[in-house]
């Protein structure tokens, strides 16, 4: 158990401090909008405020909305997952990376809402036309924190039905 915790904590301080470098080196050195082709058809660094959530989600709706729920929402998920890692006693740790990446990129992404009101997001993936919408660090762990945990669920439901 301490030694998730301090996995947890460790691991949860080196993903926010690497988003906020990152972030912050995209403020210091682009413009709003500004573009820089990393890999010609593929890979752009952009510097784009998000107001809504994935994908641009509750963009329109008004600024304060916006602001609370957002900043609602990520502190209910930040308080839950912290009272699951202190109360839990599992010590796998599909769970334990999983919570910890989804909480990493909550945090980010949560003081980036608290500063800005939106969230900077700067990696622009794309084929062609097609793009994939801007992201970041944060968004990253989360997004590899769920696959994680679904992957991690699955596992743990094929051994659990699985005739020995």
């Amino acid at each position: 158990m301490k030694k998730n915790i301090i996995i947890f904590l460790v691991c949860s301080a080196t993903i926010v401090l690497l988003d906020q470098i990152t972030k912050a080196a995209i403020i210091k050195r682009f413009f709003i909008h500004e573009s820089y082709i990393v890999i010609d058809g593929f890979l752009n660094i952009v510097y784009v405020m998000n107001p809504g959530a994935a994908f641009g989600f509750l963009a329109d709706t008004s600024e304060t909305f916006r602001y609370f729920f957002f900043i609602g929402i990520t502190v209910l998920v930040i308080l839950l997952i912290i009272y699951y890692m202190v109360k839990s006693k599992s010590e796998n740790m599909f769970y334990v990376m999983s919570l910890t990446l989804i909480f990493s990129g909550a945090v980010g992404n949560l003081i980036d809402r608290v500063r800005f009101g939106a969230v900077i997001d700067f990696l622009d993936v794309y084929v062609g036309t097609a793009h994939w919408p801007a992201f970041n660090v944060a968004d990253s762990a989360i997004s590899i924190g769920a696959v994680l945990m679904i992957w991690g669920t699955i596992v743990k439901r094929r051994k659990e039905h699985s005739p020995d």
